[in-house]
C-alpha cells in the first residue's frame, strides 16, 4: 500500500486475536454498513447465520456470539450483545444487508474478492505457474460468456457494444487503459488476444472484475448500455483500487510473460503425451477455447 492510498474502512476495523485468527465485530461493522439501529442489523446477522448453515458449514465456526460494555454516561456502563465474525461470516453478511446503501456494494466487492482469494488459493495448491495460467485463463472466458449473456438482458446486445462495454471494464481495472492501449503496451500483433498473455495474477484480477460485473447486473437489475458500461467501470476501479490497499502490483505494471497461453498449452500437451489418461480437470486446462 502506498503512503497515500486510504486503507479500506473494512481491514481498519479487522481485529486479530490472541491465536492470530481474525474477526470483525459485528457492532463495528452495523454502522459501516450504514445501520444506525442494532435491530434492523440483526435481521441481516440471521439472514447471513442461514445462509451459512445451507452452504454446509456450521455458523458457530464463523458466528461467535460474545458481549461487550459500553458507556452510557456519567461514568456508567451496561452490556450489549456482539458477534465477532469471521471473514466468511462478514462475506454473507454483506452479501444479506440492504442493498440500497451504497456502502454495502463497496463492503460486497471487498469481501467477496478477499473470499475468492481464498477458495482459489485452495484450488490452484500444487499447480505449476503455467497450470495457474492455463486454468485462470479457462475460468476467464468461462465467465466472460456468462458476463455477455447477463450485459445482453441489460441492453448490450450487439458485438460492437460488447466491446464498448469490455473496454470500459479494462479502463476501470487499468487505470484508463483500454483494450487497444494495454495489446500496444504488451507488443502484440493484430489478432493476438490479451488474455492470452497474461500472467496468472493479472488474469485473476481480470476474474475478479468479470464475474463481480456479471452478479451486480443481475443483482441490481441494471438497464441500459450506459448504465452496464459505467457499472463495469466502476468495478474495475473497485478491484483495482483493493489490490493497491493490499499492496499488490497494478495490473498494468505486472509483467508480460514470455509464452502466450497457447504455447503453454502445447508444452503440457506434449509433456503429458506420454503419460497417463488425463483427468476431467486436466482435459479442461489443455482445451482451446
Amino acid at each position: 500500500m502506498t503512503p497515500d492510498t486510504p486503507a479500506s474502512p473494512f481491514e481498519a476495523i479487522r481485529h486479530e486475536a490472541a491465536d492470530g485468527n481474525e474477526y470483525w465485530s459485528a457492532r463495528e461493522l452495523a454502522p459501516l454498513l450504514g445501520y444506525v439501529q442494532w435491530r434492523n442489523f440483526v435481521t441481516a446477522l440471521d439472514k447471513a447465520r442461514l445462509a451459512c448453515a445451507n452452504s454446509g458449514q456450521a455458523p458457530a465456526d464463523h458466528f461467535a456470539d460474545t458481549s461487550n460494555m459500553i458507556p452510557t454516561g456519567k461514568g456508567a456502563q451496561r452490556r450489549v450483545a456482539d458477534v465477532h465474525l469471521s471473514r466468511y461470516a462478514c462475506y454473507l453478511v454483506v452479501q444479506n444487508a440492504d442493498p440500497a446503501k451504497e456502502v454495502v456494494a463497496l463492503g460486497q466487492t471487498y469481501f467477496t474478492v478477499q473470499t475468492r482469494r481464498a477458495e482459489q488459493a485452495d484450488e490452484l495448491a500444487g499447480l505449476t505457474e503455467a497450470q495457474r495460467r492455463i486454468y485462470a485463463r479457462y475460468q476467464l472466458a468461462d465467465h466472460n460468456n456468462a458476463l455477455a449473456t447477463t450485459a445482453r438482458t441489460a441492453g448490450v446486445i450487439t458485438p460492437q457494444d460488447f466491446a464498448i462495454f469490455q473496454d470500459r471494464g479494462y479502463r476501470g481495472l487499468y487505470n484508463g487503459e483500454g483494450a487497444a492501449d494495454i495489446a500496444r503496451r504488451k507488443g502484440l500483433r493484430p489478432g493476438q488476444r490479451i488474455l492470452d498473455h497474461m500472467g496468472a495474477t493479472e488474469l485473476a484480477a481480470n476474474l475478479f472484475r468479470v464475474t463481480q460485473t456479471e452478479e451486480q447486473i443481475r443483482r441490481e437489475g441494471i438497464q441500459g448500455r450506459e448504465a452496464a458500461n459505467a457499472a463495469h467501470e466502476a468495478m474495475g476501479r473497485d478491484v483495482r483500487q483493493f489490490i493497491i490497499e493490499r499492496g499488490g502490483t497494478p495490473p498494468e505494471q505486472l509483467p508480460t510473460p514470455a509464452q502466450s497461453i497457447q504455447e503453454l498449452q502445447r508444452a503440457e500437451r506434449k509433456r503429458l503425451a506420454q503419460g497417463p489418461q488425463l483427468g476431467m480437470f486436466e482435459e479442461e486446462l489443455l482445451t482451446d477455447d
